[in-house]
């Protein structure tokens, strides 16, 4: 239920209202601020999650939701617009759901894909403010420089287990992610959510955060993280800030020679991973290893992730060597034959494969996808997570 932004606020929404009225620094004036407002989050999940619902309660007009999941049983631990019943749907309808009973007077937009260089700029342009809440390093780098070249504001937040991160990046003279994190870290350094965990709880934290920085940009009150980085431990609940200097030579909003978007995957050297690696590592698909196994041949299958991860779901005849332990079984394994390895989503496994090739090792096979291939593709028993 959108209102006309150019009346003033109806009887509803002063009931509605009323506290942020009572406020010196919002009144209705600000109040229609909001309303007037149209919030781009990037990210339906643990972030967006408390991001949008919190924007949407306090009024703000029209949110757009860019997101391409679907509602997972893993994700109901943290992203609290989705609910059991929401499983297996589309995250960015439910969504719309929530923030409908919420409130009726903010308008969603859904966007039920993937923000790319191809579609970035369009999406972002008729937004006033972008809310990331993506949980990779291609998005991120994307949606920063997205901000940059349309002048919009970027209110980044990141979780890892029990820390995270918040600032206001792309806005008026103040600092962009670049100025930050020139280069992203190597592939396969920084485990996902999936791989590594999180705190239930901290999304939420960190993700209320974000909301309160875009109210307060929308509103031009208090002062906001611009060009500084909020650290969040949320084991000893220590709050700290640390300054962020603008970069001359950020090659995004210093020497402005990036004037449009790039090839993100390639530049977090994603592409050149799964393409790229010594000749002796082959992939394998999840119903290949199916086929394989089905047939009775005999396979050395090896699980390289963490024993927490094991406990929760493995392939049937494979045996665990953790990441950290696979160097010390070299000997053991260069007697094998054809290994095949497998973690969570492959990511890990390629580069222990990759280890292994360069320690003299042959027959080496990664398993595409990893074991959450396996559950969606050959076997949905398995648990995913």
């Amino acid at each position: 239920m959108a209102t006309d932004s150019a009346v003033g606020l109806s009887g509803d929404e002063l009931t509605r209202y009323s506290r942020h009225l009572l406020l010196e620094n919002v009144g209705e004036e600000g109040q229609l601020k909001l309303r007037n407002a149209r919030v781009l989050l990037i990210g339906a999940g643990g972030l967006g999650s408390p991001a949008a619902m919190y924007l949407a309660a306090a009024g703000v007009g029209t949110l757009g939701i860019v997101d391409a999941d679907k509602v997972d049983a893993t994700n109901l631990q943290r992203q609290i617009l989705h609910g059991t019943s929401d499983i297996d749907r589309q995250k960015t309808d439910s969504a719309r759901d929530t923030l409908g009973e919420i409130n009726p007077f903010t308008a969603v937009q859904l966007y039920p894909e993937r923000l790319t260089s191809a579609n970035a700029l369009e999406i972002a342009r008729e937004f006033d403010l972008l809310v990331d809440g993506s949980d990779n390093f291609p998005t991120r780098y994307l949606v920063n420089d997205t901000g940059v070249l349309l002048g919009k504001p970027v209110v980044y937040g990141s979780i890892f287990r029990f820390e995270g991160q918040v600032s206001v990046f792309a806005a008026d003279n103040g600092p962009c992610y670049r100025c930050l994190f020139r280069d992203p870290p190597p592939p396969g350094l920084i485990p996902s959510c999936a791989e590594a965990g999180v705190f239930g709880v901290l999304p939420g934290i960190v993700g209320t955060i974000q909301a309160t920085e875009a109210i307060k940009y929308l509103l031009g009150i208090g002062e906001p993280l611009v060009g500084r980085l909020l650290l969040v431990d949320a084991l000893t609940m220590h709050f700290r800030t640390m300054e962020i200097k603008r970069d001359p030579k950020c090659p995004a909003c210093g020497t402005r020679e990036m004037t449009q978007l790039i090839d993100y995957e390639q530049f977090c050297g994603l592409r050149e991973m799964e393409e790229k690696g010594p000749s002796e590592i082959r992939s394998m698909t999840a119903r290949e290893l199916a086929q394989r196994l089905a047939s009775g041949d005999a396979v050395n299958l090896i699980d390289v992730r963490e024993p927490f991860e094991w406990q929760i779901a493995r392939i049937p005849g494979a045996r665990l060597i953790p990441m950290r332990d696979i160097m010390s079984h070299v000997e053991e394994l260069r007697g094998e034959g054809e290994t095949i390895l497998y973690c969570h989503s492959g990511r890990r496994s390629l580069n222990v494969a990759r280890d292994l090739a360069e320690a003299g090792l042959r027959g080496l096979v990664n398993l595409e996808g990893g074991i959450d291939a396996w559950s969606r593709d050959v076997d949905p028993s398995v648990p995913r997570y």
